[in-house]
């Protein structure tokens, strides 16, 4: 599994309504992550690129995500030094994949969260 709900589980007390509220919250983000994420390189702005892989990097990080976390926050510190710069395509891509690998499991776990909780 692309996803690790424990933390997700254990910080909502069990209530499934608040993970439910997460799991959306996450599958709308990670779309308007991706999106920005091109216009930044696209236009070479890499500090916002930097502050941007932060911000997903706590998304992905509450869905138990944590290499994807890694390498949001080698993105993070590349960018907003404007270092490495080649790197930044590989990181995207993978964040793309792996996010959309994670919301179809997400969506099978919507669908039967009593059997995850």
């Amino acid at each position: 599994m692309k996803t690790d709900l424990s933390y997700l589980r254990d910080m909502s007390g069990g209530n499934t309504e608040l993970v439910l509220e997460m799991i959306n919250i996450f599958k709308e983000q990670v779309v308007e992550f991706s999106r920005e994420m091109d216009q930044h390189l696209e236009k070479e702005e890499y500090d916002l690129l930097g502050k941007l892989a932060h911000k997903a990097k706590s998304s992905v990080s509450i869905m138990g995500m944590n290499d994807l976390a890694q390498e949001l926050k080698i993105l993070e510190d590349l960018a907003r030094d404007g270092k490495n710069v080649s790197s930044y395509p590989g990181i995207i891509t993978r964040f793309k994949q792996e996010t959309a690998e994670a919301v179809q499991e997400l969506n099978t776990v919507s669908n039967n969260l009593e059997l995850y909780f």
